[in-house]
């Protein structure tokens, strides 16, 4: 379980480094450069998920509570609803209209969704973690960058092409999940 809340703290910490330390970013921008900084970036991210990868399947789970069968359907739209926002992150869409930070509530539902799903403590940990850790970063980003200045609503072709996308990453998730995670979606 160690490893698991360390890969979360180290995600979450270099995640935090641009709104709340924005000193150390432009020091480490000074010594490294653009793509040196984007680099170490990168490799610690990617640290960050072998440690969180490590300590999912290393963590003997044990059961804090019985998550209602009721949630399982509220639980999976709220899942295909994540992905979207993901989506909708990268490409201009109607709905980053309505959410200024559309992957980070992705994330926080995504987080919210498994949390309705499972009931142990290493998915308290992952998805509460992570959750938590979008919401906390919502609200620096918002400190640090002031008001929301909202850009121009595209064209309901490139809204459908949106769609099309999220769906697809949710099927290729559903069939992959499996594989990555030991654990059927359906």
């Amino acid at each position: 379980m160690a490893l698991l809340v360390l890969g979360i703290l180290v995600f979450a910490g270099i995640h935090f480094i641009p709104s709340l330390a924005p000193g150390l970013k432009a020091s480490w921008l000074g010594r490294l450069g653009e793509n040196g900084y984007k680099g170490t970036f990168a490799l610690l991210a990617l640290a960050s998920f072998a440690l969180i990868i490590t300590g999912w399947r290393s963590a003997q789970p044990e059961f804090l509570y019985t998550p209602s069968p009721a949630l399982r359907h509220p639980a999976m739209l709220l899942l295909v609803v994540a992905f979207l926002l993901m989506v909708v992150s990268s490409r201009n869409s109607r709905l980053s209209l309505l959410v200024r930070h559309p992957q980070l509530t992705g994330v926080t539902a995504w987080g919210i969704a498994h949390l309705l799903l499972n009931g142990d403590n290493r998915s308290l940990v992952l998805f509460g973690g992570m959750a938590v850790w979008a919401l906390v970063e919502m609200i620096t980003i918002n400190r640090r960058d002031g008001a929301w200045i909202k850009g121009a609503a595209p064209s309901w072709g490139a809204e459908i092409v949106t769609l099309v996308i999220a769906l697809v990453i949710v099927a290729v998730v559903v069939k992959i999940h499996p594989w990555l995670t030991g654990m059927p979606v359906i």
